[in-house]
C-alpha cells in the first residue's frame, strides 16, 4: 500500500517537482538522478522515515518525531546561511541534501575558512524501494558534489563526518576529498575534509578543470 504522505513527492510525474528541478544528470550505468528544493511540510513525513531510521544513526534525530521534523527543516527553509534539498533517482525522492555557509554555522571558529567555501551533509533514503544497487551511494555524492559546484563562486566543498563512519569515508575519498584533520565539535568527534574542484574532477573524471 502506498503511504499517501508520500505520493506527491513519490509520483515521477509530479510537474511542481519537475518544473522545480535544480540539477539533472545521468549516470551511464544507473540512470537519472536529479535535485529539487525541499518543502517541508509536503516532505516532512518521507525525511522522518529516512532520519529515524536505525541505518540513518549518524543523522542524530533516531528519536525526532514528525512534528520535529518539520520544526528542523522549517527552521532551515528560513536560516540565512543553512537550505536542503531533496534528490530524485528515476523521479522518486531518493536521497537529502543540506548545504550551509562554514563560516557561520556547523564549522564556525573550528577551521580555517577560505572564500568560495560551502558545507555538506547527504542522507541516502536507508530502504529505497528499488532495493540494493552497486555503486548507488557513490553516484548519490557525485550528483551532490555537481550540484554544489554548479555555483561557480563555490571553490571548496567542506565536510565533518563523525570519526567511526567509516563508510562516508571511503565514499568522500572517491571523491577527491582530503582530510585535513580531527576536530572536536559538541554532538561528535569529525574528521574535517576538503575537496576542490580540481581534486573532484580527478577523481571522477580523470582530470582537472
Amino acid at each position: 500500500m502506498t503511504d499517501p504522505a508520500h505520493e506527491p513527492a513519490n509520483t515521477p510525474t509530479d510537474q511542481r517537482a519537475v518544473a522545480a528541478l535544480l540539477l539533472t544528470r545521468t549516470d551511464e550505468r544507473l540512470g537519472t538522478f536529479a535535485v529539487r528544493g525541499l518543502d517541508p511540510l509536503a516532505d516532512a513525513g518521507l525525511l522522518h522515515g529516512w532520519v529515524t531510521h536505525p541505518k540513518a544513526s549518524f543523522w542524530l534525530m533516531q528519536g525526532a518525531s514528525l512534528t520535529d521534523v518539520e520544526r528542523e527543516y522549517m527552521s532551515i527553509a528560513a536560516a540565512e546561511h543553512h537550505d536542503a534539498y531533496i534528490g530524485l533517482y528515476e523521479g522518486r525522492p531518493a536521497f537529502l541534501i543540506e548545504r550551509y555557509d562554514p563560516a557561520y554555522i556547523e564549522l564556525k571558529g573550528l577551521y580555517d575558512n577560505q572564500p568560495g567555501d560551502i558545507g555538506m551533509h547527504f542522507l541516502v533514503d536507508p530502504a529505497p524501494a528499488h532495493g540494493p544497487l552497486h555503486g548507488f551511494t557513490r553516484a548519490v555524492l557525485t550528483t551532490v558534489m555537481e550540484f554544489l559546484l554548479a555555483d561557480p563562486a563555490i571553490r571548496r566543498v567542506v565536510v565533518e563526518p563523525d570519526v567511526r563512519n567509516s563508510a562516508v569515508h571511503a565514499l568522500n575519498e572517491a571523491v577527491g576529498f582530503q582530510v585535513v584533520e580531527k576536530i572536536a565539535k559538541p554532538e561528535k568527534e569529525a574528521l574535517l575534509s576538503v575537496c576542490t574542484r580540481d581534486l573532484f574532477d580527478a577523481a571522477t573524471r580523470g582530470g582537472a578543470r
